[in-house]
């Protein structure tokens, strides 16, 4: 569940690009992974700027994922929401084949540390 305290920003065009969150004097940007962008608070100006220069092309990446039994499976994700992550595995291609049946992986929210950059 999405903290109340967490504002959501939005860029031009309405599309959602994270939040930006109180802390102390500042503000901490958080991307829509629900991932920290920010070692220490910035301003809010400069939140926005991170959170809009981030934007959410980093959604269309390739990640890894950290199975429980220690392997790790390429993964793309196809849905991000304070609600859960939802991530769908991509050997070689097979997330954007269309009619593909690969294996899918719901997540908490905030991305949990098992899901990372490739």
């Amino acid at each position: 569940m999405l903290p109340e305290h967490w504002i959501e920003h939005r860029r031009d065009d309405r599309e959602p690009v994270g939040w930006i969150v109180p802390e102390g004097e500042g503000f901490r940007p958080v991307d829509r992974l629900g991932r920290w962008v920010t070692a220490e608070p910035v301003d809010w100006l400069a939140a926005e700027e991170i959170l809009e220069e981030l934007g959410i092309g980093f959604l269309a990446d390739r990640y890894l994922l950290r199975l429980p039994d220690g392997t790790e499976r390429p993964v793309r994700i196809s849905e991000a929401s304070p609600d859960g992550i939802t991530v769908v595995a991509d050997e070689y291609g097979a997330a954007s084949a269309v009619g593909a049946n690969s294996d899918s992986y719901r997540l908490p929210f905030p991305a949990p540390e098992e899901l990372r950059a490739e």
